[in-house]
C-alpha cells in the first residue's frame, strides 16, 4: 500500500500537477495593458459651443467581461490565455480609451453617464467581439464594436454602426496578441472619431 502511494505521488510530480514549494517551472501570469497606440500627443481645446458628449461604460459579452486574455484554435470555440492578463477587463478600459480620445480632439465636453451632467449626446458601445484568432499561425485580433449615438432630450437614435478591425499578430505568443489588441483598439478609436464627426 505503501509503495504505491509513493508511486502514485511520483507519477503527479512528472505531471506538474502539483507545485512543491518555490521551485514550480509554471511561468508567471503576465500583466498587459491596452492602450491607445495612436492617440495625439496635444489634445486640441474644447470649442466654446462644443455639445456635451455622455460616453457609456462599454458593455461586452459574458464570456469577455473578463482579465483574461481570449483565443480561438477552431471557428466557433473561445478559450483563455493561462498565463496572460489585462491590467483592467477590456469593456471598462476601452470605454476610458473612447472618453480620452474623443475628449482630445475638441469637438465635444465629454463625462461619462450617470453623474449629473446632462448631455446633448449620448454614445452606447458593446464589445461584440475582442480574441485572438489563432486559426492559423501567427493568427490576428478580432475586434468587433457596435455603437448607438443617441438624443436623450428627443429619446431619438441619430445613428448606428458596427466597427470592425483584424490585425495580424507579429508574434505567435501573448505578447504578439496583447500588442495586436491596443492597434486594433487604436484603429477603432480612429473610426468612432471619424463616424461622430459626420453628425453635426
Amino acid at each position: 500500500m505503501k509503495s504505491g502511494v509513493s508511486l502514485f505521488a511520483l507519477v503527479i510530480a512528472l505531471s506538474g500537477c502539483v507545485n512543491f514549494g518555490q521551485h514550480s517551472n509554471a511561468p508567471g501570469v503576465v500583466y498587459y495593458v491596452l492602450n491607445d497606440t495612436e492617440r495625439a500627443a496635444a489634445p486640441v481645446p474644447t470649442r466654446a459651443d462644443a455639445p456635451t458628449l455622455l460616453v457609456l461604460d462599454t458593455t461586452t459579452g459574458g464570456f469577455y467581461d473578463t482579465d483574461q486574455l481570449v483565443f480561438s484554435r477552431s471557428a466557433g470555440t473561445r478559450s483563455q490565455y493561462q498565463f496572460a492578463r489585462w491590467t483592467e477587463r477590456p469593456g471598462k478600459r476601452f470605454a476610458d480609451l473612447l472618453r480620452a480620445r474623443l475628449d482630445s480632439l475638441g469637438s465635444y465636453r465629454v463625462a461619462a453617464a450617470g453623474g449629473f451632467v446632462r448631455g446633448d449626446l449620448m454614445l452606447d458601445t458593446r464589445l461584440v467581439e475582442f480574441y485572438h484568432d489563432a486559426t492559423s499561425e501567427p493568427g490576428q485580433v478580432r475586434l468587433e464594436l457596435h455603437a448607438d449615438l443617441v438624443d436623450p432630450k428627443q429619446r431619438t437614435l441619430l445613428g448606428r454602426r458596427t466597427f470592425v478591425q483584424r490585425v495580424p499578430l507579429t508574434t505567435f505568443d501573448a505578447a504578439g496578441a496583447a500588442q495586436a489588441s491596443s492597434v486594433a483598439v487604436s484603429r477603432v478609436l480612429d473610426d468612432v472619431s471619424a463616424w461622430l464627426a459626420t453628425f453635426k
